[in-house]
C-alpha cells in the first residue's frame, strides 16, 4: 500500500514539496495542514490538477493536525510570519520567530509514531525542538543532504565529470559552519583534491544567488525531501545526510536506511575535519540556548 503522507505548511517550499511527491507518486494520500484555509484548498485544487496530468495515483486533500497521527511521514515547512534581516548565519534569522509554532505543533504530535522530516531553517535547531518536545524518535532534519548534493555538484563541474561520479558529504550545520569532508572525498572511487575554499566559497554564495533570482530556495529541498521519504519509509535503501541527534545536539551526519531503519555512516575525520564539526555543534548548542522557552500550558 502506498504510504499517506502529510505536509505542515503550504508556502513556497511547502508547495513545491507538495508538488514534487505527487509528479513522483510518492504518497498514495497526500494531506495538506496550513493556518490558511484559502491557499489549502487552491493547493489542493492545483495539485489535483497535476496528479490527473502527470497520471499519478495519489489523492490530495486537505486536514487538520490531529489527522496527522494516521500518517506514515509527515513534512514540516511551516514558516511564521516575519521578516528575515540577517546578514551573516542568514538561516538562523528565523529562530525566535519559527520556534513557537514548531514547539506547538510537536505538542500537538506527542506519541506520534511514524517519521518526521523538519525542513523549516534552522533546520538544526527546529529538528531538535521539534524532538525535544514531542518525543519522537524519528525525525531527521533536511538540510546538509541539499549542501552534499550541492558540493556533489560543484566539485562535479570543476572535476568536468557527471556529479553521479561523485561521491562526498557535507556535515554539521545546514549553513555557515557546514563542513566538507574533502579527505573522504572520491571521483570514480579515487581520491581527488578538493579546492576546498573555492568549492566552500561557492557552497556558501549559491543560496544568494538562487535567492536573488527567484526569491527563495524551494525546489532543491523538494527534491531532498523526496529522496529521503523514499529511504526512511523503507521503498529504497541508500544514504542521505540528515540533521540527528550527535551529542547534546542535532546537526548533519550521513545516514544509511536499510528497510527504512538509519544507522549513522560518518566517514573517516581529518583532524581538522573534526575540529570544524565541534565548532558547529558548539555553535548549534547556543543557538538553541537562545530560543524562546515554551509557554506553559493553564490546565482548564
Amino acid at each position: 500500500m502506498a504510504p499517506v503522507v502529510g505536509i505542515v505548511g503550504t508556502g513556497a517550499v511547502g508547495q513545491s514539496v507538495a508538488a514534487a511527491l505527487v509528479a513522483a507518486g510518492l504518497p498514495g494520500r497526500l494531506l495538506l495542514v496550513s493556518r490558511r484555509p484559502d491557499q489549502v484548498q487552491g493547493l489542493c485544487a492545483d495539485l489535483q490538477d497535476l496528479a490527473h496530468t502527470a497520471r499519478s495515483r495519489s489523492l490530495i486533500e486537505a486536514g487538520e493536525v490531529d489527522d496527522l497521527h494516521g500518517c506514515d511521514g509527515v513534512v514540516i515547512a511551516l514558516r511564521s510570519d516575519f521578516t528575515n534581516t540577517a546578514r551573516r548565519d542568514i538561516r538562523r534569522g528565523g529562530a525566535a520567530a519559527n520556534a513557537p509554532a514548531v514547539g506547538e505543533l510537536a505538542r500537538q504530535l506527542r506519541g506520534y509514531g511514524g517519521t518526521v522530516l523538519v525542513v523549516t531553517n534552522p533546520v538544526d535547531v527546529m529538528a531538535r525542538r521539534f524532538a525535544d518536545v514531542s518525543g519522537c524518535s524519528r525525525v531527521f532534519g533536511i538540510g546538509s543532504n541539499l549542501d552534499s548534493a550541492r558540493y556533489r555538484i560543484l566539485l562535479a563541474r570543476y572535476a568536468q565529470v557527471a556529479p553521479a561520479r561523485v561521491c562526498g558529504h557535507v556535515i554539521g550545520e545546514h549553513g555557515d559552519r557546514a563542513v566538507v569532508c574533502a579527505s573522504t572525498t572520491t571521483v570514480d572511487g579515487r581520491p581527488i583534491a578538493v579546492p576546498v575554499r573555492t568549492i566552500v566559497a561557492d557552497l556558501q554564495q549559491r543560496p544568494a544567488l538562487i535567492r536573488t533570482g527567484i526569491g527563495r530556495t524551494r525546489y532543491g529541498p523538494a527534491g531532498a525531501v523526496l529522496s529521503t521519504l523514499r529511504k526512511a519509509l523503507g521503498l529504497v535503501d541508500g544514504v542521505e545526510e540528515l540533521s540527528v541527534p550527535y551529542g547534546d545536539v542535532h546537526l548533519g551526519i550521513p545516514l544509511r536506511f536499510t528497510g527504512g531503519e538509519a544507522v549513522p555512516a560518518l566517514p573517516p575525520l581529518t583532524r581538522s575535519e573534526r575540529l570544524c564539526l565541534d565548532s558547529a555543534a558548539s555553535s548549534l548548542r547556543d543557538a538553541y540556548a537562545q530560543l524562546p522557552a515554551l509557554p506553559e500550558r493553564i490546565a482548564t
